[in-house]
């Protein structure tokens, strides 16, 4: 017998250590253990397939993740997204297009780049060092022009055509099958 003397409550515990029955240890008939290991078994092999599926699938994720994303097919590119010419100077898509059709990309340089480039190639038109695609130099030095017009020798010039060609003094005018399209040369 037990007494609990914090509120004067008495409570009394049959003594049943001496209740046993030898011949009943475990009843079959309450679980199967077989059944439980079983469960617990498949349990636990389901648990690391999904762990490994989740798993491999996250490194999947991972990877694609690091790619670097494909542009749309509707997507602008760079040189279409700029504003269209003129541009502000040191602003991105600025550049100089020079006589023998270079660009020089001058955005997000200081102004007096333009000012560099402009007198490169003055340096390089007053010196002879530009050349057409030909390889027959497009100007020659101012001393050098000078020399040759003194002797007498003149400067080289473009051929002339034969004036009085008939389709010189053609006017150009659209067909009425063109919709205004092509032109057809009449003389008037």
């Amino acid at each position: 017998m037990r007494t609990d003397k914090s509120n004067g409550h008495k409570t009394e515990t049959p003594d049943v250590s001496h209740i046993r029955n030898v011949e009943v240890t475990h009843e079959t008939s309450d679980i199967s253990v077989r059944g439980v290991m079983m469960f617990v078994i498949a349990l636990s092999v389901s648990i690391a397939i999904v762990s490994g599926g989740v798993w491999i699938m996250f490194r999947y994720f991972n990877a694609e993740e690091a790619k670097e994303p494909q542009p749309g097919p509707m997507a602008l590119k760079k040189d279409e997204r700029l504003p269209p010419e003129p541009r502000l100077q040191a602003a991105p898509g600025f550049a100089a297009t020079l006589q023998d059709g270079q660009r020089v990309d001058l955005g997000r340089k200081e102004p007096q780049a333009e000012y560099r480039v402009l007198r490169e190639q003055w340096r390089k038109e007053l010196s002879g060092e530009l050349k057409d695609e030909s390889g027959n130099p497009i100007s020659m030095p101012i001393d050098q022009a000078m020399k040759q017009v003194v002797s007498g020798a003149g400067l080289p010039s473009r051929a002339q055509t034969a004036p009085g060609k008939l389709e010189d003094y053609a006017v150009g005018l659209p067909t009425a099958s063109s919709s205004g399209r092509e032109t057809i040369k009449r003389v008037q």
